[in-house]
Formats: structure tokens, sequence, C-alpha cells
């Protein structure tokens, strides 16, 4: 992928290799005390916390102070040495949002950290829908974005690799008969209604562009309800019902098309005799097809903060890019799976700006490295308890999480 490598996992730690980030975090000023303790989790797998600093800072001083504290949760997975593998998790359905510590608890895990930035407030009926990339089990759940903020981590659980970089997408749906085409625009996205046919209950007679989504019954116990049409399709692609209306329950193996605007009759003219053949594409950002192999997840994360060993971290201002709880996901270059989380928005520790974040991974050795969500979403779970401090006081309901299996990898989607 362009930006990024694709790292074998097996690769492991060389006979000898150093302590992960053995030099002091680059944080605030250079003489603040900083204290490590490391326990073993499993073989091949360790817990570190790094603090730095010992004062707590002042409330108005959080976003300003060189003198911290910070607190530091470092996860790191030792593939040549550990027995188990990396997922992806987004707990019942992906339209809810659950706490990372559930999503670790029910997908059998030892440990793991939230991971996609998701709907959250935007879409208050669906959450936990993915704002980018999901990936589980080897299905495309939801699509890479176009925005340039959007950077993705893809793990391999049964071939132990981990591709980091912005990834594309096409799909789009082919009558097997008649050879018509109709691309997709979103999978598993509630779609909008144009706002100049938003009293038309009758979506065909709008003639400004809408939306045709694909749902799987991943989504939720229903798509989404509302003004367009949705064609229900068998796993062969025939259609099985039709609706001048949105939101039906589907079956395992079923899918639905729903389209808005003008849309809604392309949808049903494609749709109204023979079967359907959906095809969708995924590529990296130098056009190399991804394939969609069973043990492939991935998440969605906003900027890189280091590729190749360098820091990649664009400049920016506003509350984005100022000091916020963090999430970090990356690889050594000796081949470590290394998840962090820095608690932030507290006296108790301050947390870091993009820039902060990007040094911090850096310096804990990681040559690829990308920016989770972060702020309240940031948590971090062990062995069914979480060891980060939220900044909300109370732990956030999450879309996904990535997760670490102390089993082999066996199938499923988790």
């Amino acid at each position: 992928m362009a930006a990024a490598t694709a790292v074998a996992l097996a690769v492991g730690l060389a006979p000898g290799a150093p302590a992960l980030g053995a030099s002091p975090l680059p944080l605030g000023d250079a003489d603040l005390v900083e204290a490590r303790t490391t326990q073993t989790l499993a073989r091949g797998v360790t817990l570190t916390r790094i603090t730095r600093g010992t004062e707590p800072a002042p409330a108005d001083q959080i976003n300003t102070t060189t003198r911290g504290p910070w607190v530091v949760n470092v996860l790191t997975i030792d593939p040549r040495r550990a027995r188990g593998h990396l997922a992806a998790t987004y707990g019942p359905n992906l339209g809810q949002v659950e706490p990372t510590t559930e999503l670790v608890r029910s997908a059998g895990a030892l440990a793991g950290v939230n991971a996609s930035f998701f709907t959250f407030t935007a879409n208050p009926q669906y959450p936990g829908d993915p704002v980018g990339l999901g990936i589980f089990g080897g299905r495309l759940l939801s699509e890479p974005t176009t925005d340039p903020a959007e950077v993705n981590l893809v793990v391999d659980a049964a071939s132990d690799k981990v591709l980091m970089g912005r990834l594309s997408w096409t799909g789009t749906v082919r009558n097997r008969r008649t050879g018509a085409t109709l691309p997709l625009e979103f999978l598993n996205h509630p779609p909008v209604v144009p706002a100049a046919c938003a009293t038309l209950a009758d979506q065909t007679r709008c003639g400004v562009s809408g939306d045709v989504v694909e749902f799987t019954p991943e989504f939720g116990p229903a798509t989404p309800a509302g003004a367009g049409v949705e064609v229900v399709l068998d796993r062969h692609g025939c259609a099985v019902r039709t609706a001048t209306t949105r939101g039906t329950s589907l079956a395992a193996g079923q899918k639905s098309l729903q389209a808005t605007g003008q849309e809604a009759a392309a949808v049903l003219a494609i749709t109204a005799s023979g079967c359907l053949t959906r095809t969708v594409t995924l590529r990296d950002a130098e056009g190399d097809r991804v394939d969609l192999r069973p043990g492939l997840f991935g998440v969605n994360g906003r900027y890189p903060l280091t590729a190749d060993g360098r820091i990649v971290v664009p400049a920016g201002t506003g509350s984005f890019f100022a000091r916020n709880p963090r999430t970090i996901a990356g690889v050594t270059g000796d081949g470590r799976i290394v998840l962090a989380t820095i608690d932030g928005r507290q006296t108790t520790s301050v947390g870091t700006t993009m820039d902060e974040t990007a040094a911090v991974a850096h310096a804990l050795g990681l040559r690829d490295a990308v920016n989770l969500d972060g702020g309240g979403s940031t948590a971090m779970s062990v062995g069914g308890a979480l060891v980060n401090r939220p900044s909300g006081g109370t732990e956030r309901a999450v879309g996904d999480a990535l997760v670490y299996i102390d089993s082999p990898w066996r199938g499923g989607h988790h």
C-alpha cells in the first residue's frame, strides 16, 4: 500500500532485540520523571504502563503545560512467540455501540482497544455505523471514504500480515440477464433523501440524484426506514420482495438495495426481472487489489502517524490537533504489533497533540502507525477490566475494537 508497507507479523523479535521504546518519551520538559512497569499477559504479550511527570496539572493548563503528567498504556504483541491473533469486532451488529470492555469480552479476547471513527451523534439511531472502512472476517461491511484524512489498518489473522495505508473501493450490481449495471455508493450506511425531494413519499418521482446502498444482516435487526425503495435479494441475487418505502428485516444470506432520489427508479428497473451479480473491489493507493479473503479485518483511522520509520503526521489546527486522549496502532521494525492509549483532558494525564502523538509512536519504535479514534472513545481493556481512565469519567460505547485473542485463527467474523 502507498505510504505504508505490508509487514509480516511472523518476523517476530530477533534474539536479543531491545526493549520496546527504551528511551524516554519526548513529551514535555527533559527533566520529568518517567516510570515504566511491564507485566506479561500471555506468551509473547506484554502490557507496559508509562507515567511521565509526577505532579497533577493545573486544570487551566492541561492544553499548554510542559510538565505533564502523561499516562500511556502500551500493549505489545510479538507474533513469533504469541499463540493468538489480532482481529476486529463490532459486537452484536454494526449499527449499534458497546463499550470496548464488552467488545473484548464478547469476542473472547485477552485484550483490546477502541478502533474506528464511527457515526456517534451524527446519526443517533445508528451510532455505531463506521465512518470509513470496516472489514470483518473477510467481508467488506463498510466502505472506505474519499476523505483524504482517512487511513486504514488491515490485519490478516490467517496469514499474519498487517497493512497500513489509504484504501479505495468500487461496488456495482449487474443484471445477469439484461447486462444493465448500477454503481453502489455505500455499504450499510443510511441513504440520504435529497432535500429537494424530502416531501415526496414516492422517490421515483424525484429528479435529483440520491443514494444507492447495499445492506446486509450484520447492520442490525432492521434496515433504515424512510422514503425511497428497497429490494430484498436472496443469496443468488434474485429479488424476493420489493417495497416503495424503506425498512425491513433481512434473513441470513439476504441483502437489500435501498435507493433514494432518482436512483429509486433505477433500482426498481434493474431488479424488475433477472438476478444480480454484485462486485466489490478494494484497492490500495497504488491501485493494487486487496483480496477480501477469510481472516481479513480492517478499521479506519484518521491520519498516519509514522510511515517507514518517519513521522508523517500532517500539520493542522483546531480541536482535533490539540491535546486529546489518543489511541494508536502500529508495527515495529522487527515485527511486533503495538496498541497504545494515552489518557487526556485530565489533570492526571493531559493528553497529546497530533504532533506529540506521532512523537510517542516514533519513540515506541513504531515503523508504521495510525491514529485511531480518540477523545472520549479512548479505552484499553485487559482481562475484562479497563486499564486506562477515559476522559468522560466512564467508558464510552464505541462502534468497534481491535482485539487480541490468545488462540490461533480458526475462522469467524468476530
